[in-house]
Parts: structure tokens; sequence; C-alpha cells
């Protein structure tokens, strides 16, 4: 979210979705012929992935292991293109000098890069267009007088879908560095907590183990169930009983030693354990950010608020001298006379039913949870606000990055404490939104038992991919639908995924749309009419609601946005 009018955000453009590919003539290698020494090996170390990310090296967020699709093993490479990054991951091998090598990967997916640099004679590479089926990618190269090392890479295109990589293979003298051992059995899962706590179900999250495909939970001694991400929702439990656990993590060599123990006790029949007095968010939901701060927009006490807001997050709590702890700091700026006036007007809202939460973050927050410390200090100091003012919960819209891990685990700690009643809502940036594997989207969905609402920002975003792997630009009922399918799609419960926009022209620095296409949006996704170009396979009428940024910059332009949209999402079916 912006503090000041304007285009401060990262804009990221694909001009037309269009995929330009420069071919300057057929690939010509020559010297190449020869039969292979019986000592060649295939000089790539984990080339079918079973370790993970093991020895390979991906752009930012760009790569992942998957179970499926994969060409042999139990896994294989997904890199996922976004903006301008095209998902390249590479190895460095060791060669001997003056030999050839076969270079190869199966591949499908979207367009799929294969080749390999620092030869010390010609670079090479090959690829091939999207396909639905693996396909053998093929090419040689060989070494210089006085060559030791090569990296070899796949990578993807701008803007087009993710694509799969397995049994990549170097295949040529051994250059020092041996034939891959295959993975090794995982060492024991660290930092294993007890997080949300019902009468039934306890979750429990913890570190995830390097070369690790999955995890087994044990519940006093027996295990239970598994879990392919470092968290886990054990259900099935008596209220007000005792439960001791573990956890181990696996892979294909085999299962690890247990984790330490962990206790928790199941809360009483009727659950909860704390913030009683908070009332329920609607089916369908309205979410506005009220600014503690003066931008140029109106500036509003709370209750100012339209009452077609059942969600408002009060923007932002600031950081302090202790990593992942905040605090809240009354801006004179909005008008309050004192403290006690703003506590008020926050017991006034909730009386009237509404939900009044703290945003964390922001364009320019600078609230960092990477270490078990960070997030056991964000969710004591979230905990004290929460008791402090009066907030029924927090919403998380750090834009610069976040660690799946600690937050989420900062989270379920947060909600131990306030109890079943927390609200918890999200605004991850649409970049952040684009595959399962980013850590916003991991987060999401490390936090889907206690989350209420995403409300992703479809703005400031430029042209992002839709769930059918096209390219949309914003400002249209298809960006909108699209990219919302790809949450749907992903793995959040319809009621956990909301459509956030900009009040008005001055509310961002792009992507505003009128409350008419976002009324379209919503009967799109909820009832499948007023449509554009792309229709999703099945409808969504659960789907939460709509946000906007912000109350203040809908006030300056007379409350326009709420007073249609506010009425469009609370007549979902």
């Amino acid at each position: 979210m912006e503090r000041a009018p304007g285009s401060r955000g990262r804009v990221r453009t694909l001009i037309g979705g269009a995929v330009a590919v420069a071919a300057a003539g057929a690939l010509s290698v020559t010297g190449l012929a020869g039969t292979a020494q019986a000592a060649d090996i295939n000089v790539a170390k984990n080339a079918g992935f079973e370790s993970g990310l093991g020895s390979w090296t991906c752009t930012a967020g760009s790569g992942s292991t998957v179970g499926s699709p994969v060409h042999g093993g139990a896994a294989a490479l997904k890199g996922t293109p976004a903006g301008q990054d095209n998902a390249k991951c590479s190895q460095v091998v060791a060669v001997q000098p003056n030999s050839t090598y076969t270079l190869s990967a199966w591949v499908q997916g979207g367009l799929t890069y294969l080749g390999a640099e620092g030869t010390g004679t010609t670079d090479v590479s090959t690829w091939t267009p999207d396909g639905s089926s693996w396909k053998q990618l093929t090419t040689s190269f060989r070494t210089g007088a006085s060559t030791r090392s090569v990296t070899v890479y796949t990578h993807g295109w701008y803007g087009t879908a993710a694509y799969f990589a397995d049994d990549i293979s170097v295949f040529g003298p051994d250059g020092g560095g041996g034939s891959d051992p295959g993975p090794s059995i995982p060492g024991s899962p660290s930092g294993l907590s007890a997080g949300s706590v019902t009468s039934s179900s306890v979750t429990l999250n913890w570190a995830g183990v390097s070369g690790a495909t999955g995890y087994n939970i044990y519940r006093n001694g027996t295990r239970i169930q598994s879990s392919t991400s470092p968290s886990a929702t054990v259900t099935g439990l008596t209220a007000s009983t005792s439960y001791s656990f573990q956890v181990t993590a696996t892979n294909s060599a085999g299962e690890g030693p247990r984790s330490a123990t962990v206790n928790a006790t199941t809360s009483a029949t009727g659950g909860g354990n704390g913030g009683g007095n908070n009332p329920a968010v609607p089916k369908h939901a309205v979410t506005g950010y009220w600014q503690n701060f003066n931008n140029g927009a109106t500036v509003q006490k709370l209750r100012d608020v339209p009452s077609q807001y059942d969600i408002i997050a009060v923007s932002f709590a600031d950081a302090t001298a202790t990593p992942g702890q905040i605090a809240f700091n009354l801006d004179p700026a909005v008008g309050y006379s004192s403290v006690a006036e703003f506590k008020s007007d926050i017991a006034a809202k909730k009386a009237a039913g509404k939900s009044v939460i703290l945003s964390i973050g922001g364009e320019t927050g600078t609230i960092s949870i990477n270490n078990a410390a960070s997030a056991t200090a964000f969710a004591n100091s979230a905990y004290a606000l929460m008791q402090e003012y009066g907030f029924n919960g927090v919403d998380i819209d750090l834009e610069n990055g976040l660690n799946s891990t600690y937050m989420s685990s900062a989270l379920h700690q947060l909600s131990a404490k306030a109890g079943s009643s927390m609200v918890l809502t999200m605004a991850p940036q649409t970049i952040d939104m684009q595959n399962t594997n980013g850590e916003y989207f991991k987060t999401a969905l490390a936090v889907r038992d206690i989350l209420t609402v995403v409300n992703m920002q479809y703005y400031n975003s430029g042209s992002m991919l839709g769930c059918d792997g096209k390219v949309y630009s914003q400002g249209s009922v298809d960006f909108l639908t699209a990219l919302a399918c790809i949450q749907l799609e992903g793995g959040l419960a319809p009621s956990q995924v909301g459509i956030g926009v900009p009040a008005s022209t001055r509310g961002a620095g792009s992507g505003y749309v009128s409350p008419t296409i976002v009324n379209n949006a919503l009967d799109c996704l909820t009832v499948g009419t007023n449509c554009g170009s792309f229709k999703p396979s099945k409808t969504y009428p659960g789907l939460r609601g709509a946000m906007t940024w912000s109350t203040n910059w809908d006030a300056t332009a007379g409350n326009a946005w709420s007073n249609a949209v506010g009425p469009k999402v609370h007549s979902l079916p």
C-alpha cells in the first residue's frame, strides 16, 4: 500500500504478453566426433532433483521442486518466470580440458532452454516451445585447453508458463567431482512448535530440512499423518487433552531421526481462548484500509468510515529496534484529541459488528521476521497491541519480502494467544501470488487454518499471468478474474479470496478500475456472468468479497467505490 499518491510501486509490464525469440541461425558444433571413454559419467549433481534444489542455484524465488509431473524418480524442477525474470536455474560442474560432453534434459510445460556457458570454446544452447508431455533436449560442447568447470543451465521465457525439467545429464570424462552419490537420509527437523489450538486440533510448525521431500508426524509416539511442507494440522483430537508430538524428515533415501517433542493441550469444548467480544466477519465482506497519516486524501476518524466496510485495517504498525517487534503510534495529523478517543472509536465500530485490525507493513514497511526469536517478538507485541487498543486481529502487507516459515510461525503463535475469533488478512502484490512456491503464497497456505481473507493488490503491477497461462493487462475484468483463479485453484478456500483495488485514480500509481469492473469480476467469479474473455471453469459463490486502498481515497471521491461495491458484495450468493 502506498503512503503517498502517485506511482511508487514496482511495475512489471510484458508488452502484449508477446514472446520474442531471435534465432541467429542453426546451431553448429564442430569437432565433436569420437567415442565416449569407459570413464565417462554424468558429472551433474542432483540431476533428478531428488534432493530438492541441492547443487542448483535459481534466480530468486523462481525455482522449486515438485512431485508431479516427473520424468523419473520422485521429483522434478519447476521454473516459474515472472516479470523480468526468466527462471534460470544453473549448476557449475567439474570437467576435463579438451573433452567432449553431451548435455541433455527432459522438459515439458512452458518454453524451455537448456545450455552450457564458460566452456572455453563455443557456448551452446537449445530450446523447445511449450508442450504438455516430456521431451528430451540434447546438445554437445567441447571444453577448452584449460577449462576445469562449466555452468549448465535451464531457463524459461518472460511472460510464459512455468516449465519443468528432470533427469539432466552432462555426460563425459570425470572432471574430479565424481558421480552423484544420490540423496542421503535427511536430518532431524528443528524448531517444532504448536501454533493454533482448538478443542479438536493442533497446528504444528517446524523448520524445513535440506534434502527432505516430505515429513511424518507422530502423536504420542505413533505415526499419524504426513506432510510435504514444514507445517501440519492434526485433527480429530479430544477436548481438554494433552498430547505430545514429534516430526521426522523423509526422502528417497529413507526417514531421518525424530525431532524434539512438543506438548500441546486442546482447549475445552466450544473453543476459543480469548477475543470473545470480537464480532464475526460476514460471509461476504468489504475491507478498507484507514490511513493513520495525511497524504492528501481526506483525513478521517474511524467513526467516519462508511458502514459498507466490514473490516477496517488501520495502517500501519511501526517497527521497533527489536527484530519482529511492532508498535503503534497514533498520528496527530488524523485529528484525534487523545488515544482514548481513538480506542473509543474502535470499540464503537466493533459494537456495530465491524472488525478493526492493525495492518503491518505497507510500501515502506521495514518489519522483518526471519528467525524464531523475531517470530515470537512479533506475536507477543501484536497481541499486546490487540489487548491495548481492542484490535480484532492483524493484516499482513509486507511488500519487501517475507520468510514463510517464520511468518507462519509468528501468526500461529499470535492466534494461539488471541483465540479463534482473531481476524487475519493479507494484502500481497500480484507478483507474490503467481504460484504456490512464492513465500507469500506459501505463508497463506501455511496459515489457512486461521486465515480470514487474502486481498491481493490488483494494481501497481503491469501485465501478469492468469491461471490459464495467458498474460493479462491490469485494469480489466480478465485481470481480476484470471489472477484470482490462481489463488482459488492453488489451495485457498473461496472465502479466503478477495479482490483488492484502488478506491480512486489517485489511490495508486496504476491499475485503477471502475466499480463496475469490480462488480463484473465478482459476478464472473461467483455466478459466471459478466465475464470478459476469460471465464473460470467453475464458479466460487463463497468468494469473500473486495478490498480497497483506502477509505480515505474513497472519501476523497465521494465514497463512490464503497457505495457501488459494498452493496454488490453484500448481495453475493
